[in-house]
């Protein structure tokens, strides 16, 4: 439970009793790789908080060709924002990738801290702010970079899940075909 104190004493400080209230709100749980958290589809009531472990959003377009849109690690959150925020049904799934511990908020829980503890409400203030700005500036990047930078700048944010995740994943999450990504490594790896 250290690491989400950790995570939320980086933009707000808690006083031991309403870090015992926030924790009270939190369910842990632990996962087997390959549990699906969020179906498409459906309507998201929980953020997850990953103590241990990979999870990742991605959905399936109408070719069954998955697009991942984000890896969640140690210490980061993950969630269906969109559904979460509007209350309607979501475009994705959320799947755990390898063994995870996680801590569970549902909205529920969420707003019933925000109303006991109000400085809450600026931490995830600033947690989707920062997601909103990683988003745009993902946008970004698949509209100007080539993949080569787009692979570079996956390396460079997530440093140690390219040894921990399938290739293919890698690909799809950069915007390539498994076939290019594993061409364009070779290529990288040739000319280093």
């Amino acid at each position: 439970m250290t690491l989400i104190l950790d995570s939320l004493s980086k933009h707000i400080h808690l006083t031991p009793q309403e870090q015992e209230l926030f924790l009270s709100k939190v369910e842990s749980k632990k996962l087997k790789a390959k549990t699906i958290l969020q179906q498409s589809g459906t309507i998201c009531k929980d953020s997850y908080f990953v103590n241990s472990g990979i999870l990742r959003s991605f959905n399936i377009n109408d070719n069954i060709v998955e697009h991942i849109m984000s890896f969640a690690c140690s210490g980061w959150w993950i969630s269906d924002m969109y559904s979460l925020l509007s209350g309607k049904s979501g475009n994705l799934f959320i799947e755990v990738l390898e063994d995870a511990e996680i801590l569970v908020l549902s909205k529920e829980n969420q707003e019933i801290l925000y109303h006991e503890i109000p400085k809450l409400e600026r931490f995830f203030r600033i947690l989707i702010e920062n997601s909103l700005v990683a988003n745009q500036e993902r946008l970004m990047d698949n509209l100007s970079l080539s993949a080569e930078e787009r692979y570079e700048k996956f390396q460079v944010k997530y440093q140690d899940l390219q040894y921990r995740i399938p290739q293919k994943q890698i690909a799809s999450f950069i915007g390539v075909t498994p076939e290019f990504f594993s061409k364009m490594k070779s290529r990288i790896l040739k000319n280093s």
